[in-house]
């Protein structure tokens, strides 16, 4: 069972049985402290180990991270300057550069991605 927040590559990976959840990276489980969310997301991903109906099937749980879609600007996009706090953003420091596990990922990371966001070497959004 796969926890995603990141569809493309939840879709291209073909993950056996894997749930979407549009939050924000590295907090896919729900929002910290929220207990009775974080227990619905588990519960939905056990329900889904057992009635998954074939492979590659990704279902998005209805769950919303905020009221508004506000918190993606603050998530996915850094702020000039690369002063997280200015926008709550407490994840690892941003690098200009895609970073990939392998060299092999970095010759099959496609450049022209639709859908892709990536920071330039002075921290301004380039969209692919």
């Amino acid at each position: 069972m796969s926890l995603s927040s990141a569809w493309s590559i939840t879709r291209a990976a073909f993950a056996p049985r894997a749930i979407y959840l549009d939050f924000p990276l590295g907090r896919t489980a729900g929002k910290p402290g929220d207990v009775a969310m974080q227990r619905g997301v588990v519960r939905a991903a056990l329900a889904r180990l057992r009635d998954a109906e074939g492979p590659g099937e990704i279902v998005k749980l209805p769950y919303r991270w905020a009221e508004t879609e506000d918190w993606k600007d603050r998530a996915m996009r850094p702020e000039t300057g690369g002063d997280s706090s200015a926008h709550q953003d407490d994840r690892s420091a941003r690098l200009g550069t895609p970073q990939y596990q392998t060299e092999e990922d970095a010759a099959l990371a496609d450049p022209g991605c639709p859908t892709c966001i990536f920071p330039d070497a002075a921290g301004s959004v380039v969209q692919a």
